[in-house]
């Protein structure tokens, strides 16, 4: 549940506890005061009823004295606004102790009514004092009705007196019920209130502590695992998330300065095999004028594509060439080789000239034809071949470069293929090093660890090869290669 949700059943649910209680005590006060209202709205309708009786038999005697309009306007008034109360008498409910009586008393009420209108009427009587009767009889009932009117109060207060007394301790009890759960609705708020601010607060400590760790560096550091699902969860994800990209980007970064630190050392060593290369160049040109004067042409040859070659192994060994020039330079090397091994080798390439636009390493072909040469064929007397095969393949361009040398055994096979540990020396099979003046100075290894740091994949070479049945050396060069954006480094020769 996250927080947003948990908060919408909380709140309300406090709200609703609080309004509860709240509307408890209201309705046990408002009961009550119902039952009270109730009693004393006929306590004092039997005392405006005595009142108006008593005023209007006063306006009645007024009446009879002086015989005007005025005392007879006055009479009615009264005697309008008693027959209201009588009204108001006879739309109340009786409680039943108090049925007869208030039966009674309502007769009462209609007789004296009746009486005043006698006497009215014995007015018109030429007899005189004929109205004494009925007077005399409206006064006795207004009596009866003024004495009933005290019965009735005294009989509705002995009803609700035991009545109080039980809504009373009700109360009290209510009351009690209220302040308990008053009390226990606001230690469940507090209990709630500190349960979401620990849900909230703990999470936030804990990843502020990651926090801290990580930027003090410390990025093995675990963050902390929320079990519940909520906005905190995604954080401590994010954290997770956050932590693999800045080990991505570190490593990442420690490759890149790998890389830089590969090519400086590979160009100092470069720069320390250079001797004055404009001088050599030049000499070699020589050299070469020199042999087709003297009409030694394959040495002018030779000449020329000595010099061509030292001048490609002096390019910049951080940019990237087509694979074309390096198949060109590839020829060119193992013309040179073929001087020195004449028949005992022979050179077959089968080039697919549509899968020579990629971009590779420059001094790619070269040092793994070296490799051939060196540990390879260079004991066979005779019948050594070494082939070059470049052919396009679905999703990029497949180079091949194999011979019928010696071999290698399955553990000299997989060092080679492993450019992250350190590399063997000494160890037989081919493994030890180059003798001198027969390298460039970058070994097999060095090739592959370029490779895999120019395409950023390691799944590029494979390599097969068993003892006494000669080596293929596959790269598998993606079509969509990487642009001129970086240094290519070297690893460490072989």
């Amino acid at each position: 549940m996250n927080m947003r949700r948990m908060l919408l059943i909380v709140i309300p649910a406090l709200f609703v506890l609080t309004n509860a209680v709240s509307f408890f005590i209201f309705q046990s006060g408002r009961t009550v005061q119902q039952s009270y209202n109730m009693m004393l709205d006929r306590v004092l309708l039997y005392k405006q009823i005595d009142a108006e009786t008593r005023s209007n038999l006063s306006a009645v005697n007024v009446y009879l004295t002086d015989r005007s309009e005025r005392s007879r306007q006055i009479y009615q008034e009264h005697q309008s606004q008693l027959r209201k109360l009588q009204a108001e008498l006879n739309a109340q409910d009786a409680i039943p102790t108090t049925e007869l009586s208030v039966r009674s008393y309502r007769n009462l009420l209609e007789t004296f009514l009746a009486q005043e209108s006698g006497i009215l009427q014995a007015l018109s009587d030429k007899t005189p004092l004929a109205y004494a009767n009925s007077y005399a009889a409206a006064e006795k009932t207004a009596g009866f009705i003024q004495e009933e009117a005290y019965r009735l109060i005294d009989q509705e207060l002995s009803y609700y007196q035991p009545l109080y007394r039980s809504i009373l301790a009700q109360t009290d009890r209510m009351n009690q019920w209220g302040v308990a759960l008053f009390i226990f609705s606001t230690l469940i708020s507090v209990l709630l209130a500190y349960w979401i601010s620990l849900r909230i607060t703990r999470p936030i400590r804990q990843l502020v502590r990651t926090a801290r760790q990580i930027s003090d560096g410390n990025l093995q550091v675990k963050p902390p695992v929320m079990k519940s699902r909520d906005e905190f969860r995604i954080l401590s994800e994010a954290f997770v998330q956050m932590q693999d990209n800045l080990k991505s980007l570190i490593r990442k970064e420690k490759e890149g300065l790998e890389k830089d630190r590969l090519v400086k050392e590979l160009e100092l060593e470069v720069l320390q095999n250079q001797i004055n290369p404009h001088f050599l160049f030049n000499s070699l040109n020589v050299l070469s004028k020199l042999a087709l004067i003297e009409g030694a042409e394959k040495t002018s040859d030779l000449t020329v594509t000595m010099s061509n070659l030292l001048r490609y192994n002096l390019r910049q060994l951080d940019r990237p060439v087509p694979l074309r020039d390096e198949v060109e330079h590839a020829k060119e090397y193992f013309t040179i080789q073929q001087a020195r091994f004449r028949d005992r080798i022979r050179f077959v390439t089968d080039i697919d000239e549509k899968a020579l636009d990629v971009l590779v390493p420059v001094l790619t072909l070269q040092p793994l034809l070296e490799n051939v040469f060196v540990h390879g064929i260079e004991g066979m007397e005779v019948g050594a071949e070494v082939r070059l095969a470049v052919s396009a393949v679905p999703g990029g361009t497949r180079i091949a470069i194999s011979d019928n040398g010696i071999g290698m055994s399955e553990e000299v096979r997989r060092s080679l293929l492993d450019t992250d540990t350190p590399r063997l020396r000494d160890q037989g099979g081919g493994e030890a090093r180059h003798p001198a003046g027969h390298s460039t100075g970058l070994g097999t290894r060095n090739v592959f660890k370029r490779l895999e740091l120019f395409y950023d994949r390691k799944d590029l070479i494979d390599i097969v090869s068993e003892p006494g049945k000669g080596t293929t050396v596959f790269l598998n060069i993606p079509a969509e290669t990487r642009k001129e954006d970086g240094h290519v480094s070297s690893a460490d020769r072989r």
